[in-house]
């Protein structure tokens, strides 16, 4: 299984880069970063960076791991256009890109930037036809399509990704679209979620697959959840009743091997966790070590 580290936006540059190369050179095997453009809540004025920038620059300065947006919201960006950020970014990195794309869901920024939000079919209608026109565009000389929401003429793309193909990840949990989506054509899917949901989820994945002739085993599966790490209970009885909202991991060491173990069973290729709960820089390191050096070896060979 991967283990990959997923930086926040909010911070400063020189602390999501010292973060990066900390994750890098500890044994983390990615490096994941959201593609938003403000905070989904009332404190709107955190500076947030974009993802692609900071991208390209982790792409520049931190070696090895892949790195990709987790995941990149397709009403933000033609697709045409996301599909040549990608192609360079790759040749940046020297071939470690990963293409998460989704359709796009943080209403503020949409009403904020002027972004057309639409509606969840109008949503994934379009994040249908993106993934048709960036698939074509990083593997074709050509790219003609003709939809409903994009029209691309007779387009290049050139240079072509250093890759001979850019992994394609969609990330969302919706049964009926955005899961058949990822069945017809995803290379890697990605939810907030724990081993149950993640196993529920993937259920429903398979069954897409089934439907329109795909291998499921063609498909990555890949999982986000908050984490408290610690090595003594004190430091984490505050946090294992409390409810975040989504999917959070709590335990020592011991306790969340046992956990991660869960996720493995149900066939996970790649743990993200965020550092957003991890503090500042310093102890930030000290999280991250925690489980890359007494949780990652028990699920590498």
């Amino acid at each position: 299984m991967r283990f990959s580290f997923w930086t926040g936006n909010g911070q400063t540059w020189q602390d999501t880069l010292e973060g990066c190369r900390y994750a890098e050179s500890t044994g983390w095997d990615g490096i994941w970063y959201a593609d938003h453009f403000m905070p989904n809540e009332e404190n709107v004025d955190q500076p947030i960076h974009e993802a692609w920038s900071i991208l390209a620059a982790i792409a520049a300065s931190v070696p090895r791991v892949r790195i990709g947006p987790l995941v990149a919201g397709n009403t933000y960006r033609n697709p045409a256009l996301t599909a040549k950020i990608a192609a360079t970014v790759d040749h940046i990195s020297g071939g470690r890109v990963v293409l998460g794309l989704g359709a796009g869901w943080q209403e503020n920024e949409h009403e904020k930037y002027g972004f057309e939000f639409s509606t969840v079919k109008g949503r994934l209608d379009r994040l249908d036809e993106a993934v048709e026109i960036v698939t074509s565009l990083l593997s074709n000389n050509r790219t003609n399509y003709q939809g409903d929401h994009y029209t691309i003429l007779d387009a290049p793309l050139d240079p072509k990704p250093v890759q001979t193909k850019i992994p394609l990840m969609i990330g969302g949990g919706g049964r009926k679209r955005t899961l058949r989506t990822a069945a017809i054509h995803a290379d890697e899917w990605n939810y907030w979620g724990m081993p149950s949901d993640i196993a529920e989820l993937c259920q429903v994945l398979d069954a897409h697959c089934d439907d329109v002739g795909r291998d499921p085993a063609e498909i990555e599966r890949s999982a986000c959840a908050l984490m408290f790490i610690a090595d003594n209970e004190e430091k984490l009885e505050r946090f294992r009743d409390t409810d975040f909202g989504r999917a959070t991991i709590v335990g020592t060491p011991t306790e969340v091997i046992d956990i991660v173990g869960e996720y493995a069973e149900v066939g996970l290729d790649e743990l993200i966790v965020p550092d957003f709960t991890f503090g500042p820089l310093e102890r930030k390191k000290e999280s991250m070590d925690l489980f890359i050096e007494q949780v990652a070896p028990a699920f590498r060979s």
